[in-house]
């Protein structure tokens, strides 16, 4: 589309709450208005960039919308052989969470004590066969039309790695969505690697080193805030890890806005620093009430909820401010941070 503005993706990881990202993107890509150049992906969302660009390259947005649709839904069957499902109450009321499920309190408590070096020491892993049979790296790999930086924390040093779109492999995926209490270490080039969440969920750095796209849109899963205070040992740990797993990202928002006030301010050179002009799609009211083990639920029905719920905010958004793309921001960071 001869007026489509383009826009840098950040995607965040999530679990199975990735189908709202989902659903976003097959939204952007229905209307058509933002050209997506580049995506800085990590875990869900770095899966999501990845069959995007596939798709991208066998039929343009419509092979991307399509490809999507079919890796969710491999993941939803591939999910039926797992015993961690919800309970029948829970089907009964609608209720999405799998803290009901004695599958999945056992993984629970026995994630928190034992290794997966002692309960998978063959490490079959489910989800890595899944990116080899529903992923082609060659069509990845030679999507020239969108960057792609995928993110992995370095176990050794504690330092982030993001590997570029032109030499992803699934074990590069994997490395980024690699929960440590649930799967091995994957080892890379003699480098091991976990989740990329822990470095950056997602890190925005490569947008601004190897691309100059201006405008850069997040689209959120993990929720910033919560109002009410964590009192179970359970909500506890889970907002730990949402405090976690948002720590990086927080941080360069913030040196983003910084660099921002002193462009403005004119003690930086605009032509050497790039003025960006963030934006975010999120569904805080929609995704923060989702317990954190629904991120384990990959039933289709409740993949296609969130994808609905993806569809309706990236809609929402569109209408209320994509007459500002390549003008201005539309997420306030200055507030976020006073």
């Amino acid at each position: 589309m001869a007026s489509s503005k383009p826009i840098a993706l950040a995607l965040q990881g999530g679990g199975a709450h990735g189908a709202f990202t989902w659903g976003v993107l097959d939204k952007m890509l229905e209307d058509g208005r933002l050209a997506i150049k580049a995506i800085t992906g990590t875990s869900a969302g770095a899966m999501n960039a990845a069959v995007l660009a596939q798709g991208f390259t066998q039929n343009g947005p419509d092979g991307a919308r399509e490809t999507l649709e079919a890796f969710w839904h491999a993941l939803s069957i591939m999910g039926q052989a797992s015993p961690i499902r919800r309970s029948f109450a829970d089907m009964l009321t609608g209720n999405w969470s799998l803290d009901a499920s004695p599958a999945y309190n056992m993984l629970d408590v026995m994630s928190r004590i034992v290794s997966p070096y002692d309960t998978n020491p063959f490490n079959i892993n489910p989800l890595l066969d899944l990116l080899n049979e529903t992923i082609d790296f060659n069509k990845v790999r030679s999507c020239g039309d969108i960057e792609l930086f995928v993110s992995a924390t370095n176990v050794r040093n504690g330092k982030i790695k993001v590997f570029n779109g032109t030499e992803l492999t699934a074990e590069m995926l994997m490395a980024s969505a690699c929960l440590p209490h649930l799967y091995k270490s994957v080892r890379i080039d003699g480098e091991i690697y976990w989740d990329g969440g822990y470095m950056g969920n997602p890190p925005i750095f490569p947008l601004f080193y190897n691309t100059s796209i201006a405008d850069i849109m997040i689209i959120q899963i993990n929720p910033i805030e919560r109002d009410e205070e964590p009192m179970t040992a359970r909500e506890i740990h889970n907002r730990v890890n949402e405090i976690s797993f948002n720590s990086s990202l927080q941080r360069e928002l913030r040196t983003i806005d910084f660099v921002t006030r002193l462009i403005e301010d004119g003690k930086l050179d605009a032509k050497q620093y790039t003025h960006a002009k963030m934006h975010r799609i999120e569904a805080s009211e929609e995704l923060n009430p989702l317990s954190a083990s629904s991120k384990l639920n990959t039933e289709w029905e409740f993949l296609c909820h969130l994808r609905d719920i993806g569809r309706n905010a990236c809609s929402n958004w569109l209408n209320e401010n994509y007459k500002q793309v390549g003008k201005s921001s539309t997420l306030n960071l200055r507030a976020m941070f006073e």
